[in-house]
């Protein structure tokens, strides 16, 4: 005994050898009211200092696996480990098993038939993947965030460890309602909710909205983002997909759509800006329009500020809420996590005052509030003037590898139509005897993998001929490579099909 102990060099040694102890305990190896090895006797067996050993029977008995009699020594505390026995019959762990999957209700089952990470491809070292859309790691400036850790956590770090408001960190929300005032928002009679990233933001949302005693009716681009797909399904919302043209939603299938089932819709989904999957910007004019139809028809908007800040040319477009003016018909969910630090789960709604009062609710039922550490790194980050300096300097980088990844595609691809207006990614359309599933088990072979783009679509069987590839992770080099390697599987597809 104790000749298998090893230490690790990341750890205090004192807790090792009191985790150590704690095993041997547990497993058996050490019996109930069995005397342990003096602290000199185990610091010899373990080869660590006597103040370690003293230090570590120290915790072992605040937390109840020993006790010390006085002159005597450190003695293991008796252990319940297993259930009592009745009547002869001895109940063990082993007979107390539950089929989890037969019990699992519909709501659990449609969650993993949707979620994308779990049906995706593995990347093996050494891939090429173009699946991601997350920002470049190598861009942030830890110095900086660094320094807004230790800026707040001296301003007010105890009371940071503590709970907070399920509304959110009040100078973020000052500082985030100055941002979207900004961004030309009429903010009069709005307020805001501080989530846990977009998706919970959404998911809140949807819930409040999700009518009683019927199916949920929703209204949104086609393709559009996975997630809002998986997250309207299972709130229980039927799906109705309006095509996607140049600049943005068909607003003439739009409108035909309302007329043809007036008073059916509960809600729209939009992303106007850099749209995922199709990275594509709607127009003024058209924003201008949708805001009119559904002021007309009175359907709620939810916008999804995504990648606002990723403009690489073009004058900026102020979003469908500014738009909306002082109506209170948009509800926008913003977050930086494309931009900026995902890590940081902090997203926002920005809505009518009296939905963010429900909102609020909700949120404290579910989660009692988000992370006021990450809130307040998040502020002070802000707040000390880097967001506009890391945000140029993303601009700048992005643009590069988007204008690289743009003209690869254009050289390699040329039987594709491109569109992405920028962001973080491009959505490519073959011809529609290309089916990009079976393009990616090809490209698979080879050692390059991207996102089907069918995922993003409403109905089964739509955009089997599309893809989107993601570029913001991906090095130059590869890049290259990659869309070389999907372009000669596109070519291998078609010779074979002729």
């Amino acid at each position: 005994m104790f000749q298998d102990f090893k230490l690790v060099d990341d750890r205090p040694v004192a807790i090792q050898v009191k985790e150590y102890v704690k095993r041997l305990i547990i497993k058996g190896a050490l019996q109930a009211d069995q005397k342990l090895p003096s602290t000199r006797e185990l610091s010899g067996l373990l080869k660590v200092s006597r103040n370690t050993v003293i230090a570590a029977y120290e915790g072992l008995e605040d937390d109840g696996y020993t006790y010390a009699i006085p002159g005597k020594g450190s003695y293991v505390a008796t252990m319940v480990t297993r259930l009592a026995e009745d009547n002869g019959d001895s109940v063990g762990s082993s007979a107390w098993q539950i089929d989890w999957k037969a019990r699992m209700n519909e709501y659990a089952g449609s969650a993993v038939e949707l979620d994308m990470m779990k049906q995706g491809i593995r990347a093996q070292k050494g891939t090429i993947s173009f699946t991601s859309i997350a920002p470049d790691e190598q861009l942030f400036d830890l110095g900086d965030v660094k320094r807004a850790f230790m800026d707040r956590m001296a301003i007010e770090g105890q009371v940071l460890l503590n709970y907070g408001y399920a509304k959110g960190y009040k100078p973020l929300i000052d500082y985030l309602m100055r941002y979207m005032e900004n961004k030309g928002v009429d903010i009069s009679g709005k307020d805001m909710l501080i989530t846990s990233g977009f998706t919970e933001g959404f998911d809140i949302v949807l819930s409040a909205l999700r009518p009683y005693g019927r199916r949920g009716a929703a209204i949104c681009e086609n393709p559009t983002h996975h997630t809002a797909i998986k997250n309207l399904k299972l709130q229980g919302f039927e799906i109705t997909g309006i095509p996607m043209e140049r600049d943005g939603i068909d607003v003439e299938q739009l409108e035909k759509e309302l007329q043809k089932q007036t008073n059916h819709f509960d809600l729209a989904y939009l992303t106007p800006s850099y749209h995922n999957p199709t990275g594509i910007v709607m127009s003024a004019a058209k924003r201008s329009a949708v805001v009119k139809l559904m002021m007309r028809y009175q359907i709620p908007v939810i916008e999804d500020g995504f990648n606002e800040e990723l403009r690489y040319s073009g004058a900026h477009i102020a979003p469908i809420i500014a738009t909306a003016g002082q109506g209170n018909g948009v509800i926008y969910i913003g977050s930086f996590s494309k931009v900026l630090f995902p890590g940081l789960r902090v997203g926002w709604v920005l809505a009518d005052r009296a939905l963010i009062n429900n909102l609020e609710s909700i949120k404290r039922a579910r989660t009692i509030h988000t992370s006021t550490i990450d809130q307040s790194i998040l502020y002070q980050y802000l707040l000390n003037g880097n967001f506009d300096k890391y945000v140029k300097k993303a601009r700048t980088e992005y643009k590069r590898k988007y204008e690289l990844t743009k003209a690869c595609c254009e050289a390699y691809l040329p039987e594709t139509q491109l569109s992405g207006d920028g962001g973080l990614h491009l959505f490519l359309t073959f011809p529609s005897k290309i089916d990009t599933h079976e393009l990616l088990e090809a490209c698979t072979a080879q050692g390059v993998i991207f996102t089907p783009g069918d995922r993003f679509f409403i109905q089964e069987g739509e955009g089997t001929n599309t893809l989107r590839l993601g570029f913001s992770r991906v090095t130059d080099e590869n890049i290259v490579q990659g869309i070389q390697i999907i372009g000669e599987q596109v070519r291998d597809l078609l010779k074979g099909q002729r």
